[in-house]
This record gives C-alpha cells, sequence and structure tokens, in this order.
C-alpha cells in the first residue's frame, strides 16, 4: 500500500458518497481539461478518470503516492505530474478545471496560486478546512471576511458547498472540513492594477479594527482621504468598493 505522511499533511478521504459528491460539484464539457491536486490514494481521482471524454492531469509531489497510483489506475499512466502544486508549470495549453482536497498545510498557497493561473482556470472545486472555506466565501460584513475573500472574489464567485466529517478520512483530522466551488465571474473586478489591489487589501485588512484612515494613510492623498468610507473598517468593504478605492491611490 502507501504510508501516510504527517509532514505534507496527508489525510485519506474514505467515504465513496462523499468522493462522487465533490467529483460531481464540478461541471465538465466534452474535451474539458481537468487537473486534480494531491491525488494521494486515489480517493477521487478514481472516479475522474471514469469521467469519459476529457483531458485530465493530477499533480503529486509524493513520489510514493505516485508509484502506488500508477499500479493502481493504469488509466493515470503518462498523466501524473511529480512535483509541488506550489512550483509546478501551467499543465495544459488554454483552459483548464481544477479539483482537489487540498493538503491543508498549503491551500491558501494554492489559492494565491490559482489567482496567478485565473486566465486558464476557470472553475475549481476543492476540499479545504471549515475554517479556511467560510474565510473564502465569507461576505463582507463578516468576521471571516478577509486578504483572500477580496482578492478571490474579485475574481470568482465561491460557493459554500457542504461539510465533510472528520470520520470520512482516515487518519481523522483534528479538523472539521469543507468543499467549495469557484467559478470564474465573467465581469471580474474592475480594479486599477493587480498590484496596487492587493497592496490596498493587504494594508487595509492589515489593521482591521481600526478605521481604513489609519492603515490607509499612505496610499492616498489627504483630500482623498476625507472621504467618508475611510471611516469604515476593512471588513465593512464590498469588493466593489475595494476595486474603486484601487483607482484612487497615489
Amino acid at each position: 500500500m502507501y504510508t501516510l505522511k504527517k509532514s505534507l499533511g496527508q489525510h485519506f478521504l474514505t467515504d465513496e458518497n462523499i468522493c462522487r459528491k465533490i467529483v460531481e460539484s464540478l461541471p465538465v464539457t466534452e474535451g474539458q481539461q481537468v487537473l486534480e491536486v494531491g491525488p494521494g490514494g486515489g480517493a477521487i481521482t478514481k472516479y475522474l478518470l471514469q469521467i469519459p471524454d476529457i483531458h485530465f492531469k493530477a499533480i503529486e509531489l509524493d513520489t510514493e503516492k505516485v508509484q502506488y497510483l500508477e499500479k493502481t489506475y493504469p488509466a493515470i499512466q503518462g498523466k501524473l505530474i511529480n512535483v509541488s502544486i506550489l512550483d509546478a508549470e501551467l499543465p495544459f495549453e488554454g483552459s483548464f478545471r481544477l479539483i482537489g482536497n487540498f493538503p491543508y498545510n498549503i491551500s491558501t498557497q494554492i489559492m494565491f496560486k490559482v489567482l496567478d493561473w485565473r486566465q486558464q482556470v476557470d472553475v475549481i472545486v476543492g476540499m479545504f478546512q471549515k475554517e479556511v472555506a467560510q474565510r473564502l466565501a465569507a461576505p463582507h460584513g463578516n468576521k471571516d471576511y478577509g486578504i483572500l475573500s477580496v482578492l478571490l472574489q474579485a475574481y470568482y464567485k465561491i460557493e459554500y458547498l457542504f461539510e465533510v466529517h472528520e470520520n470520512c478520512f482516515n487518519p481523522p483530522p483534528k479538523v472539521k472540513s469543507a468543499v467549495i466551488r469557484l467559478t470564474r465571474l465573467e465581469q471580474p473586478a474592475d480594479v486599477a492594477s493587480e498590484r496596487k489591489f492587493k497592496v490596498l487589501v493587504k494594508t487595509a485588512f492589515g489593521q482591521r479594527r481600526k478605521q481604513l484612515r489609519n492603515p490607509l494613510k499612505p496610499l492616498f492623498t489627504k483630500e482623498t482621504l476625507q472621504d467618508p468610507i475611510f471611516s469604515k473598517r476593512a471588513e465593512e468593504l464590498t469588493v466593489a468598493d475595494f476595486a474603486a478605492l484601487s483607482h484612487k491611490m497615489i
């Protein structure tokens, strides 16, 4: 078989109903390019391999799991990329969809990678630690709403699909899990530039309990800072508010 590696945050999904439910949450059409991140022991991989007429690849860092998958699922031969998703090059030309029971210890870093790839990744279905899933999907005004919520929601609609009990895994993790779906917006937020938008959002949430006028002072003129919006706190602003403010930055 294979061994679990705690260093890689490995907890393998063993509930077949949940495996099917995750795969069914990813809409695919004929000829679709699909990338699975972290297939591990192949819990959802075996269902992805059964989907007809798609172009499938999987990224797996753990060489032992790559060997196990190739022996267990002959159909995956030639479709595995043995590298960390964080170091990976684009696996396809053109648009592709991404799915995975993401390693929880790097799941937020994976989402930053998705942002880099967003021109080509139009749908993502992922399982995360519940708190991370809630944070990504949180609306403004919610205590979970933060940097990654805003940066992702500027480009994707995020749906909180369902939760997964810890007993569905081996070994059971000490945290709850949840599955979300991100669908790229046809009209993304109108930001001045990606760099300005990131700086603005990160600076605003760097002191999230303070009125925006304080942390954002270096980014705007004194006149602009008189706008009533700067008396709000970061979590009170919508994604559209942040996008609009990015155009007023120095």
